[in-house]
């Protein structure tokens, strides 16, 4: 019995290595938690042909759009890459009312494509949540389930997932992010619950770089760009944190855990860096815009996950692939983008397949430690906590199509520093299950030899 066991160990011993070694392959090459926007409120962009080969060349596995652009459809079309479609807020009302337009609306925007064009999600509407129409607010949950309803009678109901995407405004608590609550009561609950009864991911935009403006310290910068700094510990849950993202996250896992949905995934539907803005904007850079960008990709390859999520990496959707060059607003609105219009990178993230590079390496959530004690007398007015308060949503500009379709938001405004976002999709899973594979693999080997 003793070299039996002895083989197997030994067998078990060289496959958990190889599985090691393969590993950075593995991962470098199946990244589908690695997704991102593209907006077409410009005059300049490449053809959707030439953007699908851009992608198929990158890391990039999944794309989010804010209409059901044909063209661009088409073109994804056999790529393998997964697509994110969004019916219009303008198209809510119908949606909720008649399920034959709901279901027309599958038929023209899903059916026609599916499974060539791998759609995986149907985003109803954008940021309607906290838009002040309140009659869109309370048709936004009937037209989700006419949506999923006409999805269903397709027999699409497990394979293209149905949401909406929420501004971080939808939280009212974020800081610290152990005690991250929603707002909005009866609403969010009754998003939550579809979320929960048909496996719908729950989709946020959190934006360190709007944290930062608010917060314009250089330990404030280190903390949004994931560089060495000394953190920032919740005071509720004594974990300290590295970077302003994963408080984010964690934060809106703090919110549905609150409200009894901890196992709905949180997607983060966008997060980016403007790469310039005007002389007056604080933030916006070429530098910071790499950091951010580098940093995050290597923080989800590395599968460290967050504290209260750790071990997975969410779907992350940058924003954004191009400048939208139509876009109002300040010029940081039009400089997100991580591709030029002749298909360069503005700047290298180590998003190709052929280059292997990795960026800069960020930090680990750290083990839970004993909360500081700020000393007596001092106020945030004059020793900002580490813990940023949160700020109210600056108001928003809309954002006015170039032609009927595809927009992207009218704002990404984050309403707090430690505001939150997602937990993990089946893809970040990937790597566990080469691993029982390869383990399945020496049973195999050892019960075969003996």
């Amino acid at each position: 019995m003793a070299p039996i066991l002895q083989k197997y160990s030994s067998t078990l011993s060289f496959f958990l290595l190889l599985s090691f070694l393969l590993l950075p392959f593995y991962l470098a090459n199946s990244q589908s938690f690695i997704g991102v926007n593209y907006g077409q409120v410009a005059d300049n962009l490449p053809p959707a042909e030439a953007t699908a080969k851009l992608l198929q060349s990158t890391s990039i596995e999944k794309v989010r759009l804010y209409g059901a652009d044909p063209v661009i459809i088409k073109a994804l079309a056999n790529t393998g890459i997964g697509i994110v479609i969004g019916a219009a807020n303008g198209d809510i009302p119908a949606l909720a009312s008649d399920p034959n337009f709901a279901g027309n609306w599958v038929y023209s925007n899903v059916l026609a494509y599916y499974p060539a064009s791998k759609i995986i999600v149907v985003s109803v509407g954008n940021e309607v949540v906290t838009s002040p129409d309140q009659n869109l607010v309370s048709q936004l949950l009937p037209a989700m389930q006419n949506v999923q309803n006409a999805l269903n009678a397709a027999s699409l109901g497990g394979k293209v997932k149905v949401s909406t995407v929420h501004s971080m405004a939808v939280l009212s608590q974020s800081d610290p992010p152990s005690s991250g609550a929603f707002g909005y009561g009866d609403t969010m609950k009754g998003l939550l619950q579809f979320h929960s009864s048909n496996g719908s991911p729950f989709m946020i935009n959190p934006y360190p770089f709007f944290a930062y403006q608010s917060d314009p310290r250089p330990e404030t910068l280190a903390f949004c760009l994931f560089q060495p700094n000394a953190g920032r510990v919740d005071s509720g849950s004594g974990i300290k944190y590295m970077n302003m993202f994963d408080a984010q996250v964690d934060s809106v896992h703090s919110a549905l855990k609150g409200m009894g949905f901890k196992d709905v995934e949180i997607v983060v539907a966008e997060t980016g860096w403007p790469y310039k803005g005007d002389s007056n904007e604080v933030g916006p850079s070429l530098d910071s815009a790499k950091a951010y960008n580098g940093n995050l990709i290597n923080h989800l390859r590395s599968m460290v996950g967050t504290p209260l999520m750790p071990g997975k990496s969410v779907d992350t959707y940058i924003f954004a692939l191009y400048d939208e060059d139509l876009k109002p607003g300040p010029g940081s609105e039009r400089s997100f983008g991580l591709y030029k219009p002749d298909l360069s990178p503005i700047y290298d993230v180590s998003l190709s397949k052929t280059t292997k590079t990795p960026a800069p390496t960020p930090a680990t959530p750290a083990a839970p430690t004993t909360p500081a004690t700020p000393p007596p007398g001092k106020t945030p007015a004059t020793t900002p906590s580490p813990v940023a308060t949160p700020v109210n949503p600056a108001p928003t500009t809309p954002v006015s199509p170039v032609n009927p379709g595809p927009t992207t938001p009218a704002t990404r405004v984050n309403p707090s520093p430690f505001a939150g976002n997602h937990g993990a999709a089946s893809s970040s899973r990937q790597p566990h299950s080469l691993l029982l594979i390869l383990v399945a693999m020496v049973g195999i080997y050892s019960g075969g030899s003996t």
